[in-house]
């Protein structure tokens, strides 16, 4: 999925101009009341766990969205707190 530079000005014209080359929005897809409670302890695990800024998954997706910490967080994640990853995340 293309990303928005946010460094350079917004340039109307190229927008409407590249517009018809862009992929069609996708809707995503809803997943399983099983999935979705899975995603809920996985995140009550890990904030339980020392991650208190672990955000919630989802409602329909259960994806976590990766704009509700900063990027220093989620690199920290893995490096430190990977016993509480092997701990709450469901073997995939």
């Amino acid at each position: 999925m293309p990303r928005e530079d946010k460094t350079k000005p917004w340039n109307e014209e190229a927008h409407k101009a590249c517009e018809p080359q862009l992929p069609p929005n996708r809707k995503p897809a809803p997943v399983t009341a099983e999935q979705l409670a899975a995603a809920q302890r996985e995140a009550e695990c890990l904030r339980a766990e020392g991650v208190s800024w672990y955000p919630d998954p989802d409602p329909v997706t259960a994806e976590i969205d990766q704009t509700k910490a900063t990027p220093e967080q989620w690199s920290a994640l893995k490096r430190d707190h990977g016993e509480a990853l092997r701990k709450c995340r469901p073997k995939r």
